[in-house]
């Protein structure tokens, strides 16, 4: 007789505004319907819901847990576990965010993940790469270029006067007055104006 199951990581991964808390909350949604236990995890930096909501660019919401870190995460896999630990804007925690997704999975909770693969200049985004290596499933989603409209697998972080910014920090909380999606080709070009 096998002992308890492990849990299965599931990571849904791309740049800005390619839909990836929109397909996170898709699956919370489905997993309720189901009758699943699912908890609901985001970070506190990213306050577009308030205090205790994760909420879409697109404004789609649901109740959450929002934490300044991730210690603690394993706890949930404790007596009253959940079936799915839902877990948005990864890339927030930090790399101390492994051993607690490590720890949920080991209890057999399955964690479905979702942030940040690449910094505003085309780096790698850290737990994201390490969380895709570990993952049973990745989906890789893509924004649209606000330049040509192609799939845009990159963001760039625009300054005050709309030029693109290569000096600001990865981190840095923010939407589409902050950022925009672009192509391979037009990462390093600065915005059409609109004016």
């Amino acid at each position: 007789m096998r002992s308890m199951e492990t849990g299965r990581l599931h990571v849904i991964a791309g740049p800005m505004f390619a839909g990836k808390s929109e397909e996170l909350l898709r699956r919370v949604h489905r997993a309720q319907l189901a009758g699943l236990e699912v908890a609901v995890i985001g970070h506190r930096l990213d306050s577009r819901g308030g205090a205790d909501r994760l909420s879409t660019h697109a404004g789609r919401s649901t109740p959450a847990r929002m934490l300044e870190d991730a210690t603690g995460l394993g706890a949930l896999a404790g007596a009253a576990r959940p079936d799915i630990v839902a877990i948005d804007e990864a890339q927030f925690f930090g790399p101390r965010i492994v051993p607690e997704i490590e720890g949920l999975l080991a209890a057999g909770v399955q964690v479905e993940v979702a942030g940040l693969c690449i910094t505003y200049d085309g780096g790698p985004f850290e737990p994201l790469p390490t969380l895709m290596a570990m993952a049973e499933e990745v989906v890789k989603l893509t924004a649209v270029c606000t330049v040509c409209g192609a799939d845009a697998a990159f963001h760039i972080r625009l300054i005050a006067d709309g030029a693109a910014a290569l000096q600001a920090t990865a981190a840095q909380v923010g939407g589409a007055e902050s950022y925009q999606a672009r192509c391979r080709t037009h990462r390093r070009t600065a915005p059409q104006s609109t004016a």
